[in-house]
């Protein structure tokens, strides 16, 4: 497939997440920005994350400024469980049309919207197995099915208004997995799972890995449509207690079932009104769509159960060896983009391309005509004046993380510190104050004086620009500037 510069939303989500760190072991993701309101959650190496929501004016200016190509929104909240039935809505209905605007009118050639099985709903009606061509045969009876609707509906207005942009709609079934959190995980850890007195419903999964390996199958091809994601083969609800090795207790009534459930709430179980319904009728979904298109699933709806089965058995003894990822923001910059870091392992992002050198070393010579500095001489000069260059990030908004190779042309103004590093600036300029009326110059005007000053004077200017201004261009020439002039000393 061509190669992909893909935006995800939802980065700090499990599933944003899990995507982020597949779509970084495939050598034809180019570029992957992550977006969300939250820290990630898991550990990166070369996703850029950006601290931003789903406001679409900032997602429009990110998407048109990295050129997108691909966009995966990856943030609908399917139990209710998880958030109030407020957040729900603008999470899963004004946040999407947020993120659709962004999408309109840009450089986006594919939208990958993660949706739910909810969608269908439950009814005693309902067929065996729902197709995607299938209508939902009833009005939806909760918030979340509700909210699954209504995004779907502008997810669809959007393709129609669209036709340039391959859109995906992905309605998985239910998820189990050893390390997704649902409320059907909990319900299935308990020793006594609670059913509905005469009901046992026909249940289908998918298996986490799946639901990764699904989006990345999207990601890398043009499907544009609605697609079931669940595996092969259904299983009675008791079927499925058995092979996790609990008991199962009919424990529910078979009316006022809500009231029976707000029982066990008060003893601490939590089950969501859309789970009651899949408890008394279940669903089925046709996976024979996705299939077709050369996608394969690791396991069958039995194999994930037992997947789980192990899991649990399992999780008492090895809880707690693992220390959680917890994202520090401070140490991945200084890892990433920091030019004192020399260990290949951190250097994972990919090297710039030749038409990129080739743009890099164009406007560091035609900087060089301008000021008149000479070149840098060595091989191993030229090539840590490029490096640098490609690193300094455009200044933005205060949240923007640095950009790396996808900003190289808009670092073209930043390579004037690393230029002319090589050679002296004008003697006139030390004369110059470094502060007087400092918060007043931009940064071209900051950084042409940076090579004129004493390394003393430099390190009070960054720790001003630090407290003060914090402009990441500023912060990165005198960064560079100092390291250069440590190495020329120490040599």
């Amino acid at each position: 497939m061509p190669t992909r510069r893909v935006l995800i939303t939802g980065l700090s989500t499990y599933w944003g997440g899990r995507l982020a760190q597949a779509l970084e072991q495939d050598e034809r993701v180019e570029a992957i920005i992550g977006v969300d309101n939250r820290d990630p959650t898991r550990e990166l190496d070369r996703t850029e994350f950006v601290r931003v929501g789903t406001q679409h004016a900032l997602l429009r200016r990110i998407v048109e400024a990295a050129e997108i190509d691909t966009v995966v929104d990856s943030r609908l909240v399917v139990d209710s469980v998880t958030t109030s039935p407020r957040k729900a809505h603008e999470n899963n209905v004004i946040g999407t049309m947020n993120i659709l605007a962004a999408c309109s009118h840009s450089t986006v050639k594919r939208f990958v919207f993660k949706s739910s099985a909810h969608y269908y709903g439950t009814a005693q009606d309902d067929p065996a197995f729902f197709t995607e061509a299938m209508a939902r045969p009833h009005p939806p009876q909760t918030a979340i099915e509700k909210d699954i609707v209504e995004a779907e509906a502008s997810v669809r207005d959007f393709a129609e208004k669209n036709p340039q942009v391959a859109t995906s709609i992905m309605r998985f079934a239910n998820v189990l997995g050893p390390d997704v959190r649902t409320s059907h995980t909990t319900l299935f850890s308990l020793p006594l799972v609670p059913t509905i007195l005469g009901f046992d419903p026909r249940y289908q999964f998918v298996h986490e890995d799946d639901v990764v390996a699904a989006l990345h199958h999207t990601v890398g091809n043009d499907l544009p449509g609605i697609y079931n994601v669940a595996a092969d083969g259904v299983l009675a609800l008791t079927e499925v207690i058995d092979l996790l090795g609990r008991r199962w207790a009919p424990l529910l009534p078979p009316w006022a079932t809500g009231a029976g459930a707000a029982a066990l709430r008060r003893l601490g179980l939590r089950i969501p009104p859309e789970m009651l319904g899949q408890l008394r009728f279940g669903r089925g979904l046709d996976n024979r769509k996705l299939k077709a298109t050369g996608f394969e699933y690791r396991y069958t709806t039995r194999e994930t159960v037992i997947a789980l089965a192990e899991h649990l058995r399992l999780h008492p003894i090895v809880r707690g060896v693992q220390e959680p990822y917890r994202y520090e923001r401070e140490v991945e910059d200084f890892l990433r983009w920091s030019p004192h870091v020399r260990n290949p392992a951190y250097r994972s992002q990919p090297r710039l391309s030749s038409n990129e050198l080739a743009e890099l070393r164009r406007l560091h010579d035609a900087y060089g005509e301008r000021v008149g500095a000479p070149e840098a001489g060595s091989p191993a000069d030229q090539a840590e004046v490029l490096a640098r260059a490609a690193r300094v990030q455009e200044p933005g908004d205060d949240e923007a993380q640095p950009s790396g190779q996808q900003d190289v042309r808009a670092a073209g103004d930043d390579i004037a510190p690393a230029a002319a590093a090589g050679g002296g600036a004008p003697a006139a300029a030390a004369e110059q104050a470094p502060v007087e009326r400092y918060d007043d110059l931009d940064p071209e005007d900051v950084v042409s004086l940076i090579h004129s000053l004493e390394s003393a004077d430099l390190l009070a200017l960054r720790d001003h620009e630090r407290s003060e201004l914090a402009r990441p261009r500023v912060l990165a020439a005198i960064d560079g500037e100092l390291a250069q002039r440590e190495s020329a000393h120490s040599g």
